[in-house]
This record gives structure tokens, C-alpha cells and sequence, in this order.
């Protein structure tokens, strides 16, 4: 009797522990998408696709408030929406550049 009693409750408690285990840190997309802002940046997107621009860190202020309350899931989300709006707010401000003659 107490040793099925000691097995059920080994057995919740288990299932207990697992439900509290939540994603791993992004920090890779994190990574990826901070560079990204970083290169966009460099590029003059800001001024030359400015709603690329305000997509990405739009997207990228979400992620890292998610990130600080340990929604690690919805942050990597965010983050990979950013770093894909920073992309093409650089591709942007290049191609802007390049055919207006602006050196690259």
C-alpha cells in the first residue's frame, strides 16, 4: 500500500517538474536578429525604408520584453520577425542607393 502510494506520488510529481520546464533561451535568434537591426542600420535603412525599419523594431522591442518575462517561445518568434524585417529594410536602403548612384 505505501509503496503504490510512493510510486503515484513519484509519478505527479514528475508531471508536475516537466509542466514547469519551459523553452530554452533564444539566444541565437536574439543574436541574429540584433545584428541584423545593426546592419540595417549601417545601410541608412531608418531613412531609406522606414517601414521595414519600424516593422523590425516594432518586432524587436516585443521579443525582448517577452524575453525578460520568460516567454522564450513567443521572444524567438519576435525575434525572427525582426531580424526578417531588418533584412529587408537593408536590401531596401542598398538597392535605394544603388540606384541612385549613392556609393554602397
Amino acid at each position: 500500500m505505501l509503496r503504490s502510494f510512493f510510486l503515484v506520488f513519484i509519478l505527479f510529481l514528475n508531471l508536475f517538474l516537466y509542466g514547469c520546464v519551459n523553452a530554452p533561451e533564444p539566444t541565437q535568434p536574439w543574436a541574429f536578429a540584433r545584428t541584423a537591426l545593426e546592419s540595417a542600420k549601417q545601410a541608412d535603412a531608418p531613412r531609406l525604408s522606414p517601414g521595414h525599419w519600424h516593422r523590425a523594431e516594432e518586432a524587436y522591442r516585443k521579443a525582448q520584453i517577452l524575453y525578460q518575462e520568460r516567454e522564450y517561445k513567443d521572444a524567438a518568434e519576435y525575434f525572427m520577425q525582426a531580424q526578417l524585417a531588418a533584412e529587408k529594410a537593408e536590401n531596401a536602403a542598398r538597392f535605394l542607393k544603388w540606384k541612385n548612384g549613392e556609393s554602397l
